[in-house]
C-alpha cells in the first residue's frame, strides 16, 4: 500500500491495473468487436499478405509448365538484367519527372482550393462549390481519356479548330512527347483534385474559431489569419500525407498512363508501370516483371521511412 501512494496511485488502482483478464476472457466479452473486426483480418490476410508469396518469383526463373516451387532459383540475376537494361534510364527519368510534377503542382493543389473553400461564408454556395469539384473523382479514367482525346485530337478536335481559326495552324497534343507530361498533370488534377480537399476540409472544421476572433482584434487581416493560424492547424496533415506520397513515387498509375500511351509519344510516356505490364503481361516474363514491381516497391519503402525520419528531425509527430 506504501508503495502504491508513494507512485502517486490509491491501493485500488495500482489493484486493478495488476489484474489483466485472460485472452479467453477477453473474447468472449468483446467478441461482437472482434467479429466486426474479422472482415478487416481476412481482407488483408488474402489480399495482401498471402500475395507476397509472388515476391519468389522475382528471385527464380518461373515457368508456368514446371511451376512456382520447382522453377529454378536465379538469385538477382533479373534485377543485373534490368539494371543493365537501356531502358531503364529511360524509364527512371520518365517516371521521376512525372512524380516531381505531381509533387509540385498536384500536391499543393488540394491545399489551396481547401483554404479557398474554407474563406467561402455563404453555405449553400460552398456546397454547391464542393459537389461539383468532388464529381470528377467519380468519373473513370476511360472517360477522362476519351474526353482528352475528343478535345486535343487534330481531327476535328475543338481546341485545335479554335487554334486553327487564331494561329491557322494544328498542334498534335496526341502524339507530341513534349505534350504528354502537362496532359497528364492537367487530367490529375481536374479528377482528383476536389476529392483531395476532403481531408483538409476535415482538419479546418476542428480549428476554433476564437482565434480567428482573437486575430481580427488584434488587426490580422485574412492573409495573416491564414499564415499564422490556418496553415499550421494543418501541418500535421500535410507532412503526413506528404510522407505516404513519397511511398508512390515510382508509381504513377497504370492505367491513366496506359490510355495516353502511343508509339509516338512513347520517348516521354513509358514508365515502370506500363513497363511492367508490356513485360510481364504481353511478353509472358513474369518473373522480370516481377523483380521490377519489387524495385518500385523497395524504393517506395525506402522514401517513406527515410521522409518520416526527415519529418521527425523537424518536430513533427510523422506517421509512427
Amino acid at each position: 500500500m506504501k508503495q502504491a501512494t508513494e507512485r502517486g496511485k490509491p491501493p485500488q488502482a495500482a489493484g486493478e491495473a495488476a489484474y489483466r483478464p485472460s485472452l479467453a476472457i477477453r473474447l468472449r466479452r468483446d467478441k461482437w468487436l472482434y467479429l466486426l473486426l474479422l472482415p478487416g483480418l481476412l481482407y488483408f490476410a488474402l489480399f495482401k499478405y498471402v500475395p507476397m508469396w509472388g515476391i519468389l518469383l522475382a528471385f527464380k526463373n518461373y515457368q508456368p509448365f514446371t511451376g512456382f516451387w520447382k522453377s529454378e532459383w536465379v538469385g538477382l540475376e533479373h534485377f543485373r538484367l534490368f539494371f543493365a537494361n537501356p531502358e531503364f534510364f529511360l524509364l527512371l527519368q520518365n517516371t521521376l519527372i512525372l512524380s516531381f510534377l505531381n509533387l509540385v503542382f498536384f500536391f499543393p493543389a488540394p491545399i489551396v482550393l481547401a483554404l479557398l473553400l474554407n474563406e467561402v461564408r455563404r453555405a449553400l454556395f460552398k456546397r454547391v462549390v464542393q459537389t461539383m469539384i468532388y464529381i470528377p473523382h467519380f468519373i473513370s479514367m476511360v472517360i477522362v481519356a476519351s474526353l482528352t482525346y475528343v478535345f486535343l485530337t487534330t481531327e476535328g478536335g475543338p481546341v485545335n479548330e479554335l487554334l486553327l481559326q487564331h494561329t491557322g495552324e494544328k498542334i498534335a497534343f496526341l502524339s507530341d512527347p513534349d505534350w504528354f507530361r502537362p496532359i497528364i498533370l492537367l487530367q490529375t488534377i481536374w479528377k482528383e483534385c476536389g476529392w483531395g480537399t476532403i481531408i483538409f476540409l476535415a482538419a479546418l472544421s476542428a480549428v476554433d474559431v476564437e482565434q480567428y476572433e482573437a486575430a481580427t482584434i488584434d488587426g490580422a487581416n485574412r492573409w495573416k489569419q491564414i499564415w499564422h493560424i490556418t496553415l499550421p492547424a494543418i501541418r500535421s496533415t500535410i507532412v503526413i500525407l506528404l510522407i505516404l506520397r513519397m511511398g508512390s513515387v515510382l508509381d504513377n498509375g497504370f492505367e491513366q498512363i496506359y490510355l495516353m500511351l502511343n508509339p509516338l509519344n512513347r520517348s516521354a510516356a513509358e514508365v515502370f508501370d506500363t513497363y511492367v505490364y508490356a513485360m510481364g503481361i504481353t511478353q509472358g516474363a513474369f518473373s522480370y516483371s516481377t523483380a521490377v514491381g519489387l524495385f518500385k516497391s523497395v524504393v517506395g519503402i525506402i522514401l517513406v521511412l527515410g521522409t518520416n525520419w526527415l519529418a521527425k528531425k523537424f518536430g513533427e509527430s510523422g506517421l509512427y
